[in-house]
């Protein structure tokens, strides 16, 4: 029997970012149990705010905690020798800080337009979701609750940008975002190496929703079939041992950087604007595209935190980066 702390982690199997912390508790052997969150559980966690999965009990101090990246950080202080997802190198790290963000925020959107756009592939996943968060409701009453939840997520498309005027700047990204991972990824190949990092745990969390959904799985196995494998050995990489060899993939991370200079930071610089002005819409030139949506506070903080980290690097890590980060288009976002 165990004698090491054993953390509870509450989520659901349809939360990306429920499954992105889950997975770096298995990857880094560190012990837990994974609680889906049911009616049953609600009496536990019903202090907790925000209200948001995946949320994580601290086993010293009984503390409960929100927000997968800032938990993935305190795992870090808090076992800085079991199997970091870190790299060591500042550089590397703030690199894969930037990737990890990028997916929790820009890819996430493509999620959410495939699960709750496609007719068939929003009704499949309205009932998947009941069935995890209410197993005991069955006919007319599980029904009743998937219709309750299809309608209220399709209700706040608008709200992260999923509208049909942005549909085909969502769906190129997630056609370009396959292309890239596909002809990199895949066995014991990730961002950093042959060890996975905290930027290929955060695009797991999203991929792993993109390859189960009908519609965007069906495009993955077409476009990037790899990527589906890959997803399935990140769901549970405990066994996994590999080094960190950043050199090795290079090319597939100046890739990413290339979309996150291209869409992700013009959509966060356009944001902040617009939080500071008090208007009430974001519009964008992305990829000769016009991208709207309302302004995201949430957005606003991840852009402050990406600019602070950059300030905060010293000076050889800046230099080093410099040219990566001018040639991707990311560098007149950071300063």
């Amino acid at each position: 029997m165990t004698t090491e702390p054993v953390y509870r982690l509450v989520g659901c199997n349809p939360s990306p970012f429920s499954r992105k912390l889950r997975a770096i508790l298995r990857y880094r052997r560190l012990p837990h149990v994974w609680i889906v969150g049911t009616p049953d559980t609600v009496k536990e966690v019903a202090h907790v705010r925000p209200r948001l999965v995946p949320i994580l009990r601290m086993p010293d101090s009984g503390e409960w905690r929100v927000d997968s990246t800032p938990l993935a950080h305190e795992l870090e202080r808090r076992h800085a020798d079991a199997r970091s997802i870190v790299p060591p190198d500042a550089a590397d790290a703030f690199v894969c800080d930037l990737i990890e963000d990028f997916a929790d925020e820009w890819v996430s959107k493509m999620m959410f337009h495939y699960r709750w756009t496609d007719d068939a592939t929003a009704d499949w996943a309205a009932h998947w979701i009941v069935r995890d968060a209410m197993p005991a409701l069955h006919g007319a009453a599980h029904d009743s609750a998937a219709k309750f939840f299809h309608d209220r997520q399709r209700g706040r498309m608008a709200m992260v940008g999923c509208t049909p005027a942005n549909a085909a700047l969502i769906e190129a990204g997630y056609e370009r975002l396959l292309d890239i991972l596909g002809a990199h990824i895949g066995g014991a190949r990730f961002l950093f190496g042959s060890r996975p990092s905290l930027a290929d745990f955060a695009l797991y969390g999203q991929l792993a929703q993109l390859t189960i959904d009908p519609q965007p799985q069906r495009l993955c196995r077409e476009r990037a079939p790899v990527v589906e494998s890959w997803v399935i050995t990140l769901d549970d990489a405990s066994g996994l041992d590999g080094e960190w060899r950043p050199d090795k993939a290079a090319g597939v991370r100046e890739a990413l950087l290339d979309m996150i200079g291209a869409e992700y930071l013009p959509f966060l610089a356009a944001n902040a604007e617009v939080l500071a002005s008090g208007a009430d819409e974001v519009s964008v030139q992305i990829r000769d595209r016009r991208y709207a949506q309302a302004p995201f506070a949430y957005q606003g903080k991840c852009y402050a935190e990406i600019r602070a980290r950059w300030a905060a690097l010293d000076t050889a890590a800046r230099e080093t980066l410099t040219p990566l980060l001018t040639r991707t288009g990311c560098l007149a976002y950071l300063g």
